[in-house]
């Protein structure tokens, strides 16, 4: 199969505001906020209501995103993005919290459900579910705490301890399925 033309879009997902900046939902703002310092970037303003910064991984044309709307609206700005710059489905990732795989566990994989997630639930009705994803771990909300709540919350203090190391592992993730492609991502960092 040849390449796909274009660059990659690498969408982390979050909401906006500082009062959600620590929160578990808000790992894939974290990731992005890394992969936009390690490739020396500064996130500016576009149109399609999205902070992105532009740059290489690799020596692949790279466009990392936050979308400037609540989590639930993240397909409309990832949809408007992608027609921007004219990013091929197969290169499109979401970043973001999976409450399915255990806390920090990372796990990638292309296409499937939403798992209830809304940022994932918004990307598929506006792009179908054929995109990557990286599945940073945060575990199930502990006894009856509801969902919302859980992925509401800021990081515990005992899980802010790995909070550095996870962040960076999910980077480097990233990086691997940019220059490596999605199986030896996998291979790497899947367990």
């Amino acid at each position: 199969m040849a390449e796909a033309e274009g660059p990659w879009l690498v969408a982390g997902l979050g909401n906006p505001g500082p009062e959600y900046t620590g929160n578990r939902h808000n790992i894939g703002f974290m990731v992005a906020d890394l992969l936009a310092e390690r490739m020396g970037g500064r996130f500016k303003a576009h149109k399609a209501r999205a902070q992105v910064v532009e740059g290489r991984i690799a020596g692949h044309r790279v466009v990392v995103a936050k979308p400037s709307t609540f989590m639930n609206l993240s397909g409309g700005p990832v949809t408007g993005l992608r027609d921007f710059f004219k990013v091929p489905l197969e290169r499109i990732v979401a970043v973001h919290d999976e409450l399915d795989v255990d806390y920090p566990v990372l796990r990638l994989k292309r296409g499937g459900g939403d798992n209830g997630h809304n940022g994932l639930k918004s990307m598929t009705k506006s792009l179908g579910a054929e995109y990557a994803r990286v599945r940073c771990g945060i575990g199930r909300p502990p006894g009856r705490m509801e969902v919302a709540s859980f992925v509401l919350r800021d990081f515990s203090a005992t899980e802010r301890k790995e909070l550095g190391w996870f962040v960076d592992r999910a980077a480097d993730a990233v990086e691997a399925l940019v220059a490596e492609g999605l199986e030896r991502a996998q291979g790497t960092y899947n367990g």
